[in-house]
């Protein structure tokens, strides 16, 4: 535990009584500027209005001292940070406040971009940051430059708005909307070498899948390219199952994540509000803020697990829960089949092409999803292509089954000359009962899953929400070549002649 009397002690106090003693000790360490200029921030109500620290924090000050190092002298994306915490740990305080006016007031970095879920958000965390500058008058004397904005030769502020912040010193801060245009953010000819995405996709309830598709493409194809050197952090709670934040985590959880994770190169650095010790004893994250009273008395809530915890399987949901699914890698399967959600293009809007291996366990008369995955394939000879990979990779698949409610039986000429039979099925029920259906299935512990299935777990938790249920379909339709209902099965013959 940290012991913040010792370390105050360890330090020459004369020297914190002059500005450039200040600026001395604080310029490598991060922690101790936000003791010496920014104390009203480390206390709180919540704390009995006291400073103290949870380990996360002394980490993040570790973090942060990386960027000293200029970034001419290191790779691209080496300095991208993940930071997935409970609410209420002070995320914002410290990467959207304390970090960047350390890195201004010492010069450690020299443009500052940071962006929020909206951009009244944004300008918010801006104005914090600009009111320290006007107001806090042991930073007022010790950085007079960065107090000061800018001016032009004739008088007038270069910026100083509710968005942007150009300071004597040179420093530059600009605070957007995770959705505005930012494309080719620029003072003069610098461009940022520190960015902030802090919360960027808000809380659950006001997030959909479609706007998180957007911010990603923003924050691959419009902020992190600003510049490739520059040191990110990306600060957040999972909003949703497969929401950015969660991409990320499940790579951590050494779980598979989409193709974008890898490219991104974030480093996923997670903080449960639960910690347990060597011994399997367990320790709140921050003592003084959350007791283990507390904690074991809402522990069991799903918006604990969720907002808390950031386990994105606490979703509320009108089908599927976290709970539902269950992860079984005994059960002795006696056939397969891989079920087709095929989609008729590939245009940007359009669905994706589901597939699924789904295995029957005759001794337990229950469904195994073996693996599952979402793609954007034309509709010819790559999709079939696809396939026989899959055949290739799982020998005991006997049969292929379609779904057809688009395209009717052009499937059967696109899978033509596969190694096993090809069938066709149409659905006439909609989703939302063929949902059901296969929920029960799932709640009458009828279906397990091999292994987490992130993409499909995702789909199923907002369902019927979410922008896509391809996986849901072909799931559900390779499951119910064994099952027809959870109430009375077909015979053996009719799952051997389906398979």
């Amino acid at each position: 535990m940290f012991d913040l009397d010792a370390y105050l002690a360890d330090l020459p106090g004369d020297l914190l009584h002059l500005a450039e003693g200040r600026k001395l000790l604080t310029r490598l360490d991060p922690l101790l500027f936000a003791l010496v200029y920014l104390p009203h921030h480390l206390r709180g109500e919540e704390t009995g209005d006291e400073i103290s620290f949870a380990s996360a924090h002394l980490e993040w000050c570790e973090l942060a001292k990386r960027y000293v190092r200029p970034i001419s002298s290191t790779e691209p994306g080496e300095l991208r940070d993940a930071i997935i915490a409970p609410r209420g740990l002070g995320k914002s305080t410290w990467w959207f406040l304390i970090i960047p006016l350390w890195l201004a007031a010492h010069g450690h970095r020299k443009f500052v971009a940071a962006f929020a879920a909206s951009g009244t958000q944004a300008e918010q965390h801006l104005q914090t940051f600009k009111g320290e500058l006007e107001t806090n008058e042991l930073i007022r004397n010790d950085f007079p430059d960065l107090c000061a904005p800018a001016r032009r030769p004739r008088g007038t502020t270069m910026a100083d708005t509710q968005n942007l912040y150009i300071a004597t010193s040179g420093f530059v801060f600009s605070a957007r909307g995770i959705d505005s245009e930012v494309l080719g953010l620029k003072i003069g000819n610098r461009r940022p070498d520190h960015i902030v995405l802090d919360d960027i996709e808000g809380t659950e309830g006001n997030y959909s899948v479609t706007q998180k598709e957007h911010r990603l493409a923003t924050m691959l194809s419009g902020i992190l390219p600003m510049n490739n050197k520059a040191s990110v952090t990306l600060a957040g709670t999972v909003a949703m199952p497969g929401a950015i934040v969660d991409d990320i985590a499940a790579k951590q959880r050494g779980e598979e994540s989409p193709e974008w994770v890898k490219g991104a190169q974030f480093v996923a650095r997670y903080y449960d509000i639960i910690q347990v010790d060597a011994d399997g004893v367990e320790h709140s994250l921050w003592p003084e803020r959350w007791s283990m009273v507390w904690i074991n008395q809402v522990r069991g809530a799903r918006w604990f697990a969720s907002q808390m915890r950031n386990d994105p399987m606490a979703a509320d949901s009108a089908f599927w829960s976290g709970e539902d699914f269950v992860i079984r890698t005994d059960l002795p399967l006696t056939h397969h089949v891989l079920a087709i959600d095929p989609a008729v293009t590939t245009k940007a809007k359009s669905d994706f092409t589901a597939l699924a291996v789904v295995g029957y366990s005759r001794p337990a008369d229950a469904c195994l999803i073996r693996d599952a995955w979402q793609v954007k394939i034309p509709p010819g000879e790559k999709l079939r292509a696809r396939v026989l990979q899959i055949l290739d990779a799982y020998p005991e698949i006997a049969g292929v089954v379609v779904e057809t409610n688009q395209g009717g039986d052009t499937w059967l000429a696109i899978l033509h000359d596969l190694p096993v039979k090809v069938r066709t099925v149409h659905h006439d029920e909609h989703k939302e009962v063929r949902a059901g259906s296969l929920l029960a299935k799932y709640q009458r512990s009828r279906v397990f899953h091999e292994k987490r299935l992130h993409q499909a777990e995702a789909q199923m938790i907002r369902f019927p929400l979410g922008a896509h249920d391809d996986l849901v379909d072909a799931i559900g339709t390779g499951v119910e070549v064994f099952l027809k209902s959870d109430k009375q099965l077909p015979g053996a013959g009719a799952r051997e002649a389906a398979a």
